[in-house]
């Protein structure tokens, strides 16, 4: 076998081919990838030479893959019979199938890396910077893509969040803000870039390299990395093609549990269904306050001077609500819906900045001294315990007996539309049964 040029394994329209110059080597050469693949239950790269006429297989090595080519592996793999599906579905691990469902930044391309942080959130995205939750808004509203970056996120940015691409924070870990609520929408995001120095009144970002960012230049944020790169990266679409779905279905045959999602709005239904979720198993109606219309009547019930002002409050409330649980119940068709009654602690709903609480108090028309002192008054150390889920409950019952009054009231609208339904509600942070007697 003598040839000068580069010679392709299969018929190729760019040069000549070890199949059409030597046919009866290069169907050896087959057979053995044939018994490599049966005997080590892989797809193997095959190393080989070619001497006088002769073939000799060296070696027969697994080489690396991306997550996609891991999935389209294993389940070719298990529609040959070489492995079970059982197998074929263990091969693939859960975060490189979530990350199939985003879009990802080109392994074969560039990367200017500038930064890197925890990856909270799978997926990647490319947008001008913004440094507020308003810009995003703003960005959002022109059409253009945006990644928020802030020191860390409050409940304050959740319309920014909704409204940004992706995001990055300079604090925070795993179970941060920024990172529980971007992967409930789906949302790449990095967080605890600690070597990045955010300058929020400059509206500019200093990497540890020394270059600096402004707001408006292109960045690409990878999720699935943890990493910050300069520029518009190349990207590669979400995977969702015949052998992901051929490997969900498969899973859906072999497990012996249910599975429910998280939704807090009709989107996240919608997705739910989509993926053939058996039911939302969290319904967090916390979420639902956070529109603009609603966040404002939600402080006014939270400054309400008298029962009858947090009455009229939540009364504006009510419809908001209920609208929102008759979509859940009408989309989910049948399936259980889980929703967990107001969570957080008050203070989450109140600006963290002095010029948020100045703006506060001229919305409410009220001092800016007792809206700070209120909004001090109501934070907690420790978010995660303190006057929240269930204690506010019986501190505040209007709150519940709101949320509860809603759930029905869209329970009978439904029906009476023709949707099946079958309603949950949870009580949160509940420690001790005299609470849910209370």
């Amino acid at each position: 076998l003598k040839t000068t040029e580069a010679l392709y394994l299969t018929r190729d329209p760019r040069g000549p081919s070890l199949e059409e110059v030597a046919p009866e080597i290069f169907a050896t050469l087959v057979d053995h990838g044939a018994i490599c693949r049966a005997r080590l239950r892989e797809e193997m790269q095959i190393e080989f030479t070619i001497e006088d006429g002769r073939l000799a297989v060296l070696d027969a090595v697994k080489v690396a893959r991306s997550g996609r080519a891991n999935l389209r592996i294993a389940v070719a793999l298990a529609e040959d019979g070489v492995i079970p599906r059982e197998e074929a579905v263990m091969r693939v691990e859960p975060r490189a199938l979530s990350e199939l469902l985003h879009h990802q930044v080109d392994p074969r391309g560039p990367r200017d890396v500038f930064a890197r942080g925890i990856a909270a959130s799978p997926g990647a995205a490319t947008g001008k910077l913004v440094f507020s939750s308003s810009a995003a808004q703003a960005s959002a509203s022109s059409g253009e893509a945006c990644i928020l970056v802030r020191r860390e996120t409050s409940p304050e940015d959740i319309r920014g969040m909704h409204s940004a691409a992706a995001v990055l924070t300079e604090r925070g870990g795993m179970t941060s803000h920024a990172a529980v609520i971007a992967r409930g929408l789906g949302l790449p995001c990095v967080v605890g870039a600690s070597e990045l120095r955010l300058d929020s009144k400059d509206k500019k970002l200093t990497a540890a390299d020394g270059r600096v960012f402004r707001e408006g230049d292109m960045v690409t944020l990878d999720g699935s990395k943890g990493e910050a790169l300069a520029g518009a990266a190349e990207m590669l679409p979400p995977a969702l093609d015949d052998s992901f779905r051929r490997l969900l279905s498969w899973a859906d045959e072999l497990r012996d549990i249910g599975i429910r999602a998280n939704a807090d709005t009709p989107a996240d239904a919608e997705t739910a269904r989509k993926f053939e979720a058996q039911g939302i198993g969290l319904c967090r109606t916390e979420h639902m306050f956070f529109d603009e219309d609603r966040l404002i009547v939600m402080r006014e019930m939270i400054f309400a001077d008298t029962p009858q002002d947090r009455a009229a409050a939540l009364a504006r409330l009510l419809p908001m609500q209920r609208d929102d649980f008759v979509q859940l119940f009408e989309i989910m068709q049948g399936l259980p819906v889980c929703i967990r009654l107001f969570d957080p602690p008050l203070h989450e709903f109140l600006p963290q900045s002095r010029e948020g609480l100045r703006e506060l108090a001229e919305a409410l028309d009220r001092p800016l001294s007792e809206v700070v002192r209120r909004a001090e008054a109501l934070t907690e150390v420790n978010p995660m315990l303190g006057m929240r889920g269930v204690r506010l409950g019986v501190v505040l019952p209007e709150i519940y007996d709101m949320q509860v009054q809603a759930i029905f009231e869209a329970t009978l609208e439904s029906a009476r539309r023709g949707a099946p339904v079958v309603p949950e509600i949870m009580i949160p942070l509940v420690s001790a049964r005299r609470e849910v007697e209370l």
